[in-house]
């Protein structure tokens, strides 16, 4: 982009040590792309016109160099020149900088300090600069998850060509490289050149000599001073930018509750949060003040998704927490810092503090203590395990459980558990799935299932097996198959498998079938446990036909969504009745994949107990005293969420039937920033980077359960609605040039599962359904260049594709079953009255 012609000058010289002059005339700026032609930024423009006077003549000004062994000892210049200005100089220096001799070594240039390898060779000298051992203070964050990340690389090889004991030309190439992991035509690249090359030999000045550098340099010029030749901050000026006030404006009309589902929404959601991260205090405050109810929830998400202290503070000043006139602003606030991509220890300091008040609504309070939960495992994923805020709200998780009197409060503890994934609370998960009660005893387990397999000791192994096969005592049929689930997940042994397969036909009905549907899908999908099974199915005892003929409604399946080279996603959908037919619990996941590295991005969990009552149906061993109860767990992005309560108890389920209506219930609604990365660079040739990329979704999760006793039909509804919308932004910036690439990806997507029961006659008859809407997909590249004068060039490409809607693939049994329950009318044969 800038073509210098630079001639050096040598004032001093003696031994080993040097002081060199460099100064830059003739000053050209060309674009790189020499087929720009007419179209080129810089055409008809002479360089003061492009710099600006004063960069240009800051910019001939010369620097001088204190050489030792050719390392830069100090770096000369004037002190008031251009920050932007200078790093050019720095990056000019910096090539100064070599040694004749092989070996690894580190030097500070304009990159910071870093590890650089030297090769030598007889006609050249090469060195490798690592890029990611370069210490420099700048500014940048990015999510730790690793599916959600972005992956970067940088090299830095600078080649100097000898000749006669001279160098007679430079050539460095230093490459920056980004791509987002489970979408890789996010990606981008950022190539930096310099090359010195020695045009002409003539006599400089005549040598100084003198015993203080500092004093000859003064004798060159008063004016000059020791700075850091390592790159300094700059920030280009911003003509025209809008407030934040203005820009809130601008955006808020699509942010409006109607509007969500459009991918415009979430673009303004994104573009909000970076003016939100420069904002102050009272800025956000005073917006927040005076925004109406309709658009408050999401201005709050996007306030707490901009993580910045000044948003922080006004976000907790706006919220009272002891009222209970704002619940849904306080969950989405809540859940945003839930979602947090670099959540930091203040965020967890406030939320412990807010526990310790007091709540007008108690479904807020166990919402807080939750999200501390996935504050706590965001934190120690980003080495943060040992901060006095973490350490106080891992005292308080395992303490609160411990103490626990009331059941709401053990259901409370084991949630923010379920988040946190504390080795340490493992004893404590152990107690309660064995000797609690239902619910409890369930949830203690589920826990267990999140924890990573090197958790999953022989001792944990052991509690589950006494579980599943009832050993102490006896439990319902949800804690045993999901005992039965961490067995079967965590490298089971021989006589692991051997036993549940030998279970099976010894269970109730409907836990036979499920179990059997577990292994036949284990085997189907090639699971890690599936060459153990099938080692263990050799034994004509394990595996018969008396074994594997079991019927019933229960079943388990797993498929892919999507499948690439470098990712896939995949749903799995497992149900389980209750011996007279009604839904026991149903389990939809949705794990997105990059390599072998798994993120549970979506689990919605329908539970149901206590309703046998209404058939007259006997209820199972082990639930004959559970009270009627159905609701929801939702789980999004690997953060379990407050789980939401269709009815409890037995009149609050026959008020429901009478006065409800069938509309879902919302689980989970609202603007997610899902993916956040920012990188500022430092590149060796002087000029800044900045490398960005932005993912964020609107999400509406809702549920509902049916029950008609007049048709003898239950039916459950789960519904996820996403809008996703990825920015990636790559600059290069001079202070009066700027050179970028913008890309963007676009889609929107449902997923329904419903469930249908008919217990008119026996056996039941069930039927599965998922399906998915038609999926537009938008991907747009858009490459510019920008003079600070106002002048630029634009280039863009756009792609779409449509995926088609399609109705995901279940086990067979289930086909031929909804055959029967949507059965085509019979079509009359009279046309008349009779």
């Amino acid at each position: 982009m800038i073509l210098l012609a630079v001639l050096f000058l040598c004032f001093i010289s003696s031994y080993s040590a040097s002081v060199k002059g460099t100064f830059i005339k003739d000053v050209k700026v060309e674009n790189v792309n020499q087929q720009r032609g007419e179209k080129s930024i810089f055409k008809g423009k002479k360089p003061p016109q492009i710099i600006r006077k004063e960069n240009l003549e800051a910019l001939q000004r010369p620097v001088l160099l204190h050489l030792i062994h050719g390392k830069v000892k100090e770096f000369y210049s004037y002190q008031n020149e251009p920050p932007a200005i200078q790093n050019l100089k720095r990056g000019l220096a910096s090539l100064f900088q070599m040694q004749l001799s092989s070996g690894t070594t580190n030097e500070v240039d304009i990159s910071g300090d870093c590890k650089v390898t030297y090769q030598a060779h007889q006609d050249k000298v090469t060195k490798i600069k690592a890029l990611d051992s370069c210490t420099i203070e700048r500014s940048g964050f990015t999510t730790r998850n690793q599916v959600l990340g972005v992956t970067s690389k940088a090299t830095s090889v600078t080649t100097y060509k000898i000749e006669d004991s001279f160098v007679v030309a430079v050539l460095a190439e230093e490459i920056h490289a980004l791509r987002l992991n489970f979408l890789q035509t996010i990606a981008g690249k950022i190539v930096s050149k310099q090359k010195l090359e020695l045009k002409t030999t003539e006599a400089g000045p005549r040598l100084k000599s003198g015993k203080q550098v500092a004093a000859i340099i003064k004798a060159v010029d008063s004016k000059y001073t020791a700075i850091p030749i390592v790159g300094q901050v700059f920030q280009s000026e911003c003509k025209g930018c809008s407030s934040l006030s203005q820009h809130w404006q601008s955006v808020r009309k699509h942010l409006q509750p109607d509007n969500l589902s459009k991918t415009e929404a979430v673009r303004s959601f994104l573009t909000f949060i970076q003016h939100l991260r420069t904002a102050k205090k009272e800025e956000i405050l005073q917006i927040l003040k005076a925004e109406n109810k309709d658009i408050l929830p999401q201005l709050v998400d996007a306030v707490t998704s901009a993580q910045t202290p000044d948003s922080l503070d006004a976000i907790l000043d706006f919220l009272d927490f002891k009222s209970d006139s704002n619940i849904i602003l306080q969950e989405r606030f809540l859940y945003a810092c839930g979602f947090a991509s670099h959540p930091d220890e203040e965020l967890l300091r406030a939320l412990i503090s807010k526990f310790k008040g007091s709540f007008g609504s108690n479904d807020i309070r166990e919402s807080v203590m939750i999200i501390i939960g996935a504050l706590v495992r965001k934190l120690c994923q980003n080495e943060g395990c040992k901060l006095k805020a973490v350490v106080d709200a891992k005292k308080l998780i395992l303490g609160g459980l411990e103490r626990a009197e009331k059941k709401e409060d053990t259901m409370m503890y084991l949630l923010a558990l379920k988040n946190a994934r504390l080795p340490e609370g493992i004893p404590l998960l152990l107690k309660y799935a064995e000797a609690a009660e239902g619910p409890i005893s369930h949830l203690a387990v589920t826990t267990l299932q999140r924890y990573d397999a090197p958790f999953i000791t022989d001792e944990v192994k052991k509690t589950m097996n006494r579980i599943y096969h009832q050993t102490r005592k006896v439990h319902e049929k949800t804690v045993r198959t999901t005992a039965a689930a961490v067995i079967l997940n965590n490298n089971p042994s021989y006589m692991e498998v051997k036993n549940i397969l030998l279970s099976i036909g010894e269970l109730p009905k409907e836990m036979n079938k499920y179990m059997l549907s577990i292994v036949q899908d284990i085997l189907r999908f090639e699971m890690p446990a599936s060459k153990m099974v099938r080692r263990v199915l050799k034994e004509m005892v394990a595996h018969n036909y008396d074994r594997f003929s079991k019927s019933g409604s229960s079943s388990a399946y797993t498929g892919y969504i999507e499948r690439g080279p470098h990712s896939a996603s995949t749903y799995s959908l497992d149900i389980l009745y209750s011996g007279s037919g009604i839904l026991r619990r149903s389990n939809l996941n949705i794990f997105q994949y990059v390599g072998k590295t798994p993120l549970h991005a979506i689990q919605v969990v329908i539970e149901a107990q206590g309703l046998e009552a209404l058939i007259a149906a006997t209820p199972d061993e082990g639930e004959e005293n559970l009270d009627s109860y159905a609701g929801l767990s939702p789980l999004l992005f690997d953060v379990q969420l407050r789980p939401v309560t269709f009815f409890n108890g037995y009149s609050d389920l026959m008020s429901k039937m009478l006065s409800a209506s069938s509309d879902p219930i919302s689980v989970v609604k609202g603007l997610i920033l899902l993916i956040d990365h920012s990188q500022e660079l430092q590149l060796q040739s002087g000029l800044k980077a900045n490398m960005e990329v932005q993912g964020g979704l609107a999400i509406d999760i809702s549920g509902s359960m049916e029950f008609s006793l007049w048709y003898r039909e239950s039916k459950t509804r789960v519904k996820n609605r996403v809008t996703v919308v990825i920015t990636g932004d790559i600059t290069v910036d001079s202070s009066f040039v700027k050179a970028g690439l913008e890309i963007s990806a676009e889609t929107e997507a449902g997923l329904e599962f419903i469930s249908t029961v008919q217990f008119s006659q026996y056996p039941f008859l069930v039927c599965l359904q998922m399906d998915r809407d038609g999926i537009p997909y938008r991907q747009l590249e858009t490459k510019y260049e920008r003079l600070s004068t106002g002048r630029g060039y634009v280039s863009r490409k756009r792609k779409e594709i449509l995926v088609a809607g399609s109705e995901f693939p279940l086990h067979q049994e289930n086909s031929e079953m909804c055959k029967v329950v949507f059965a085509p009318e019979p079509e009359s044969s009279s046309s008349g009255w009779f």
